[in-house]
């Protein structure tokens, strides 16, 4: 490896392209500037958000030698590995459509990663102007109005996005969602320079085309900024306690610690207050189900 021209270079990781980062920093005579850096050494431990510091070993790349604290981080897991999304942001927004169809599962599992690292959501329905899908929308996303889920609805084709805009302002916000969403449509309508590509929705697999290969951080012109993510087809919590996992569905909450049993599995053990408020119609049928999936997931964890 050559000898760096500068070193201590103080930037934040712009994209994330696997072992490779893009990171901008200050330029010497002003304005920013571009390396593409790798980690120093065999690990690979930053994401798109991150702040650290390089030594520029040409005009165009450099070595990440120091990565500073993180104030938040958006991540998912399997039994096996962990995959970064983005650090240090202050809001996610969960991209949803009128068509193709979403998934609510994937929905629920995001927003408790979310309630666990306490970082605010809010649900975005995009292509509204699809007057057809639009019910069907809605109907998909009622359970989460009615436990005070903010949603926006909007069309990033027909420029619906100033009620958006007012929520991004000063934020620092990942986008984050299935293929086909329109995160991507959504980012180069925010910022009119990005360069992101968009791709078609498959009729077929009714599930978009994966156009975002790796997370990107834009500026947005009214201060705060964007970070667009490679679509989701899954989002694994195996780095979530059964706690937070209970913790992170809010309608359970009046109802944690009322079962008979400490360890109740909420499945046919005797007097479950989980299984009474279903029972009773005080919880969603969906979400419970979703819970039950959670928590056997859980329990086939590995423990290491």
């Amino acid at each position: 490896m050559s000898s760096p021209l500068r070193t201590g270079l103080s930037g934040r990781v712009v994209a994330d392209y696997g072992r490779q980062y893009e990171v901008r920093i200050e330029a010497p005579s002003g304005g920013l500037n571009l390396l593409l850096c790798s980690p120093r050494g065999k690990k690979s431990i930053y994401a798109c958000g991150d702040e650290v510091e390089v030594d520029a070993t040409s005009d165009t790349q450099g070595v990440i030698n120091i990565l500073h604290p993180r104030r938040s981080l958006c991540y998912r897991s399997d039994a096996f590995k962990e995959k970064l999304i983005a650090v240090n942001v202050t809001q996610v927004v969960l991209v949803t459509a009128t068509e193709p169809g979403f998934s609510d599962e994937l929905l629920i599992r995001c927003l408790c990663a979310l309630e666990a690292q306490k970082i605010n959501g809010l649900i975005v329905l995009n292509k509204c102007d699809l007057k057809n899908h639009l019910q069907r929308g809605r109907d998909l996303l009622a359970p989460f109005v009615r436990l005070g889920h903010p949603v926006l609805e909007l069309s990033a084709h027909a420029g619906d996005l100033e009620a958006l805009r007012k929520q991004l302002s000063g934020q620092v916000t990942l986008l984050v969602g299935q293929s086909g969403m329109g995160k991507t449509t959504l980012t180069n309508a925010l910022v009119p320079e990005a360069i992101a590509r968009t791709g078609l929705v498959s009729e077929t697999l009714s599930s978009g085309k994966h156009t975002t290969t790796h997370s990107r951080w834009y500026d947005l012109p009214q201060g705060g900024a964007l970070i667009d993510s490679p679509g989701l087809q899954a989002f694994g919590l195996a780095h979530l306690s059964r706690e937070q996992i209970e913790e992170g569905f809010r309608d359970l909450r009046p109802y944690r610690g009322q079962c008979r049993f400490r360890d109740c599995q909420h499945d046919h053990e005797p007097h479950c207050a989980l299984r009474g408020a279903l029972a009773a119609g005080a919880l969603d049928s969906r979400r419970f189900q979703v819970l039950q999936t959670l928590l056997a997931e859980h329990r086939r964890k590995p423990k290491f």
